[in-house]
């Protein structure tokens, strides 16, 4: 498997073990002196299970049996913290999918049902959404100009429209060239993905995302017992600890088990195609042949798995 150090210089590798290091010094430190204060909980781990999280290989590098140790674990520390019993999963792609999207911006009517679902089937903290909506003025494409927090009584507003925007799922991403320890990478369903236990919180994939499509986890989600999805896989929506960087998945614990993207399903109007970019017939393959289509800031190279249509 390929280490996640493979390309850097020994300085660079030295460096990035200095930072782990430490990190986990603080963490180790911090849950120590919580576990002794409150008599063995720490954000819903033991103080053993928080030096497994730290100590725990690289997603790419560990075999079945650590893989079911780290589902395992994962899922006792969420009954621990929230009281619920998850189903945390390892679903591999399946041989012949890549994933894709493409969105009738003629259809959505900036309703926001997607974000709402997103959130729900996701596990997020309230104020984290993978999904924006961004209200458009007729006839213009510059995002600079949306308004990406519109409130009105009643939407669609006359004279505007409504372009939906998340992880675009890119074949070329800047965002994991930009990661320094390869915590995030593109599967071979195309999916971008995050390894939220060997993140670091470094936010550089942040910066390098030219669709502002990347979210810091600044707290631990307090979420009620009723309010967890425990259907999760651990690329997804499982929970995630404080400090780490999120992103759209396209919902890999429905997708990969034939399903559609908790955001698809929700869409009023029919506006969302969600299909494998490799069948021929896929809804998605017929729009993508069809249609007039556009990508959002394809001038950089990024190759979006992500397109945008309209009615003619």
């Amino acid at each position: 498997m390929k280490r996640p150090d493979k390309d850097k210089s020994p300085e660079q590798v030295s460096d990035l073990a200095r930072r782990r290091f430490i990190k986990g010094l603080a963490t180790a430190a911090g849950a120590a002196g919580t576990v002794a204060a409150s008599g063995g909980a720490w954000g819903g781990s033991t103080l053993s299970d928080a030096f497994a999280d730290f100590f725990q290989q690289h997603y790419q590098r560990m075999n079945k049996d650590e893989i079911d140790a780290v589902l395992e674990r994962i899922e006792r520390q969420a009954k621990r913290r929230y009281g619920v019993d998850i189903d945390c999963r390892n679903t591999p792609p399946r041989e012949g999918v890549v994933f894709g999207y493409a969105i009738n911006i003629s259809k959505c009517r900036g309703y926001r049902d997607c974000v709402h679902a997103c959130v729900e089937e996701n596990n997020l903290a309230p104020d984290t959404q993978y999904i924006r909506v961004v209200e458009m003025d007729h006839g213009s494409l510059d995002l600079r100009h949306g308004d990406h927090y519109y409130d009105h009584d009643t939407v669609p507003v006359e004279g505007k429209y409504y372009l939906p925007m998340q992880c675009m799922q890119c074949d070329n991403p800047p965002c994991v060239k930009a990661c320094p320890v390869e915590a995030t990478w593109t599967e071979p369903d195309g999916i971008v993905v995050v390894d939220y236990n060997w993140c670091i919180g470094c936010r550089y994939c942040m910066a390098a995302c030219p669709y502002q499509a990347r979210h810091f986890n600044w707290t631990t989600p307090d979420l009620a017992p009723d309010d967890i999805n425990p259907d999760t896989h651990y690329l997804s929506n499982r929970p995630r600890p404080r400090g780490v960087v999120e992103k759209c998945h396209f919902c890999v614990q429905r997708t990969r088990n034939g399903r559609q993207p908790a955001c698809q399903e929700a869409c009023p109007t029919g506006a969302r195609v969600f299909g494998n970019l490799l069948d021929p017939d896929s809804e998605i393959r017929y729009v993508l042949k069809h249609k007039a289509v556009f990508r959002l800031k394809e001038e950089l190279g990024t190759e979006p798995k992500f397109w945008y249509y309209r009615d003619a």
